[in-house]
């Protein structure tokens, strides 16, 4: 390919050398450089792509684009951007043959509600004979098969290369959760979605390493609005005029609202020993009655989403009912089966805002008691700790505190945090820092009619310390616990 035709659609400069010269190879990471490959230097968080141009040339790299002014041989063909990551992903999509334009591609945006809803929308459109791939906080999904996810949004060029993946499996559609950080860093530019969601807005993602206000946060999240034909958008949310503001694509809305194009009504919450569900009636410009085995208002907003945007799909109303009733997310209030007489859930509930939603609606059950056991993420803002802590604090009737990824800070530390929050509410709670040991004592200490949510790491099975990952999964840890109190 020729490096002039990867770089259709990017704002350069060349300045120095042929565009017109065939290349081998795109690359970003310098170790996968290699003779006639084209390096975008891309500047991180961490690393600084500028740093490695010297090791890219001797592995025989041709072109080397650049959005700093540096020194380069003159038989280094050099292309100058403003933005390095901006043109990797309209140049990835050019590598790739623009798979995007041979799928139809629906990106979720929004604090929480998004791998639920994606998970919801790839069973529906798989159930009438649409075949759907995934890109998501869990995993990817290609056909049969499935990739762990490092990501929510993983870099363009391996979003690229994805949809390449997809097509040649003959896939027809894509649903992928977009990231505010996924925007900010352009790893969804280079091509137009079909359709995109937003589910809500909280307080999440402020801090060194993320957004730097809730402003930019917010920004962030509206761009997939100028980067979509159709926009699907939950009207009851207090963030929707804003998030729609300056958008290029048509609008639809959802929610509880009359005002909305599709709406539920008579929401009723269903309770059973083991079973905790919803049903409710979608009205507006759909007309049908929905029963769904995930409990909370909550799931109400994401199914609904799922069927408006299936709509467009002419997805058979019966087909949307079983799809439903059928779909189970990990980690994503999730039941763990083996108890009688209360209840173990478990759920990725990892801010305040998702935390809040959470305890909110298992409230609403009437639990003989709440008990919340969660941690907080080391290396991340301490406003969400205190928050979390105090929300647990004022919702739950016991919060257990405990370690989440305490990534390079003293897991002790960050549970001092938390209390902190924790003793502005009137909850009891107990501090246990071991993760085994908290999830231990919340199943030895059981009583009937109790609901004991397990927060914060929802389909993670593993726990970062200090840069290393070891394996640890709550579904695992829970089912030990009965097992030894049985």
């Amino acid at each position: 390919m020729y490096l002039d035709s990867l770089l259709d659609g990017v704002d350069y400069t060349c300045l120095q050398g042929d565009e017109h010269t065939l290349v081998t190879d795109l690359v970003y990471d310098s170790r996968k450089a290699s003779k006639g490959s084209v390096f975008v230097c891309m500047v991180g968080a961490v690393t600084d792509g500028h740093n490695y141009i010297k090791d890219v040339i001797d592995k025989g790299a041709v072109a080397i684009v650049i959005e700093k002014d540096i020194e380069l041989p003159r038989d280094i063909i050099v292309i100058r951007v403003d933005n390095a990551r901006q043109a990797l992903a309209f140049m990835s999509a050019a590598y790739f043959g623009h798979p995007a334009s041979k799928l139809t591609t629906i990106g979720i945006t929004g604090t929480k509600g998004k791998t639920t809803t994606s998970y919801m929308v790839k069973s529906i459109l798989e159930n009438t004979g649409i075949k759907t791939g995934l890109i998501g906080t869990i995993e990817t999904i290609i056909g049969n098969k499935v990739i762990p996810a490092n990501n929510t949004t993983p870099e363009s060029y391996i979003i690229q290369e994805t949809f390449a993946k997809m097509v040649d499996e003959g896939i027809e559609c894509v649903v992928m959760e977009a990231s505010s950080q996924g925007l900010m860093l352009n790893r969804m530019d280079g091509f137009i979605f079909d359709y995109g969601i937003f589910t809500n807005l909280g307080y999440d993602h402020i801090g060194e390493h993320e957004h730097k206000d809730f402003d930019d946060y917010l920004r962030c999240k509206s761009i997939l609005f100028k980067q979509c034909k159709l926009g699907l958008i939950n009207i009851d949310d207090k963030y929707a005029q804003d998030i729609m503001k300056g958008h290029t694509c048509k609008i639809e809305t959802y929610g509880f609202s009359e005002n909305a194009h599709i709406y539920a009504a008579n929401t009723q919450l269903v309770h059973k020993p083991g079973y905790l569900g919803v049903s409710y009636q979608v009205r507006g410009l759909m007309n049908l009655d929905v029963d769904i085995d995930i409990p909370g208002k909550f799931n109400v907003l994401n199914s609904l989403c799922a069927i408006a945007i299936c709509r467009h799909f002419n997805v058979n109303e019966n087909v949307i009912i079983k799809a439903l009733q059928d779909i189970k997310v990990r980690g994503r209030v999730e039941l763990v089966p083996g108890t009688d007489n209360y209840s173990v859930m478990i759920d990725y509930a990892h801010n305040a805002m998702s935390l809040e939603s959470l305890l909110t609606t298992i409230r609403e059950y009437n639990p003989r008691r709440l008990v919340c056991v969660f941690g907080c993420g080391g290396n991340r803002s301490k406003d969400r700790r205190f928050l979390m802590g105090e929300i647990s604090s004022k919702l739950a009737d016991l919060t257990v505190v405990t370690s989440d990824n305490p990534r390079f800070e003293e897991p002790e530390d960050i549970v001092n945090d938390i209390i902190v929050g924790v003793k502005k509410g009137q909850g009891k709670y107990v501090k246990i820092i071991d993760r085994r040991e908290a999830i231990k004592y919340c199943i030895d200490n059981a009583q009937e009619g109790d609901v004991i949510i397990i927060a914060g790491k929802g389909h993670e099975d593993y726990q970062e310390i200090k840069g290393v990952k070891h394996h640890m999964d709550d579904r695992e840890l829970v089912l030990e616990a009965l097992g030894h109190r049985k």
